[in-house]
């Protein structure tokens, strides 16, 4: 039995040396951003019978035959977040993974350092893409409709986040106008105008003069009105409509016989007010004429980026903005279930369960944690606990080998004796 201390020595150097290999290689790893870090858990080999006549004795007749890493359990407490320069940059606060794919395979990550490569598509540092739902709203190179926010689709819907390298944002025609100033009643031309877009992507003049009816009905005032739509250059009359607006004694607006005007093929509607509310005839200092017009002027995608709510967003030169992304994030029932693949990926396996997204109240996918851009999340490992547990797993090591010195010393002790 005396030998038995040697293996009982062994196992336990076997077992400790494994820990601190792992102890090193969180240490190692301190600064690696999304890093997971392990810890050695312990069990005892199997127990040797000891060989007793008496069969009554109330105590167990085994004795240890020495340990083993049992399993690397990975470590869930959260990473410290750091702020960065990139606003791809994605830090999860809370529970959850990124997704990411390689040759048909998906992992799932902490690190959030992504970037749009030369193709346009979010990938990782390590060139694996980033997996999320894409909004649906491009048609080739062409924005087909502005999102504001891109809903998470279902889990087995979820694909690579692949972008245009050029877009478009198509112009979206001017349709209302509104008007609003002050004519005076003073005997004058008064000119109003307005900047609008035409479905050829053009910004056009739309011009209204007003000229004070030579047939007045009192109590009231009436006002001769013609609109022309007008290129910026002057050189192109796309329709001229004449009308007449009629206020009553006060000054306010009653009613008008234009409402609408060609430009360039797209028909708008021309919105004098009412009452005192848009243009108006009273006996005052004129005010300053103005116009609201609705209608963008399209534009060339600048470039993409992701916000805090985890969205891919596409910037155009006309000042538009659109979402056209979402990236996921999975859960697990069992996060230490994952097969660890590396430090920072992982992947799906039986013990983990499969990856699932939170659902809210009114049954829509959500991301279930707050992602925060333009900071990562750290590696979750404490410098001052890892040396410290490195400190007592040396002892532990010193201590094995002791057990093994001791053993060859008795030997030695016997074998003298019998000599």
């Amino acid at each position: 039995m005396m030998t038995q201390a040697f293996y009982t020595g062994l196992s336990g150097i076997r077992s400790n040396q494994t820990a601190i290999d792992i102890e090193s290689d969180n240490i190692a790893n301190i600064s690696t951003v999304g890093f997971r870090g392990s810890q050695a858990e312990f069990s005892s080999l199997y127990n040797e019978a000891i060989h007793t006549n008496d069969s009554s004795t109330p105590t167990s007749s085994t004795i240890g035959i020495g340990s083993r890493v049992q399993a690397t359990a990975t470590k869930g407490s959260q990473g410290s977040l750091s702020l960065t320069d990139r606003n791809t940059d994605l830090a999860i606060d809370g529970d959850g993974w990124f997704g990411v794919e390689s040759n048909g395979k998906s992992y799932y990550t902490r690190a959030g350092d992504f970037n749009f490569d030369h193709n346009s598509d979010l990938v990782t540092n390590d060139k694996m893409y980033v997996l999320g739902t894409m909004a649906g709203n491009i048609d080739g190179n062409l924005l087909t409709s502005e999102i504001s926010e891109t809903k998470l689709g279902n889990i087995d819907t979820q694909e690579t986040l692949r972008f245009p390298k050029t877009l478009t944002y198509p112009p979206i025609p001017t349709k209302n106008t509104s008007f609003y100033g002050n004519l005076d009643t003073k005997d004058a031309i008064r000119e109003f105008g307005a900047t609008v877009i035409d479905p050829q992507n053009n910004k056009n003049n739309l011009k209204l003069s007003f000229t004070k009816s030579q047939e007045q009905i009192p109590p009231g005032v009436q006002w001769d009105v013609t609109a022309q739509t007008i290129s910026l250059d002057g050189e192109t009359i796309y329709d001229t409509k004449n009308g007449q607006a009629f206020f009553d004694e006060r000054g306010a607006l009653v009613s008008t016989t234009l409402t609408t005007i060609d430009n360039n093929g797209q028909d708008i509607k021309i919105d004098l007010g009412k009452e005192f509310n848009g243009i108006i005839s009273i006996n005052a200092k004129s005010t300053n004429a103005s116009s609201v017009s609705d209608g963008t002027i399209g534009g060339e995608l600048i470039g993409y980026e992701v916000n805090r709510g985890a969205e891919v967003i596409a910037t155009f030169t006309n000042g538009r903005q659109s979402s056209v992304g979402k990236i996921a994030l999975y859960h697990f029932t069992n996060n230490q279930g994952l097969n660890r693949i590396s430090g920072t990926k992982f992947e799906e396996s039986s013990n983990s369960g499969r990856a699932t997204f939170y659902v809210d109240e009114k049954g829509q996918n959500v991301l279930g944690a707050n992602v925060k851009n333009f900071q990562l999340e750290q590696s979750n490992i404490l410098l001052q606990d890892s040396l410290t547990q490195l400190i007592i797993l040396q002892r532990s090591f010193d201590a094995a080998s002791k057990t093994i010195t001791t053993a060859d010393q008795m030997i030695q002790k016997a074998l003298d004796m019998d000599g």
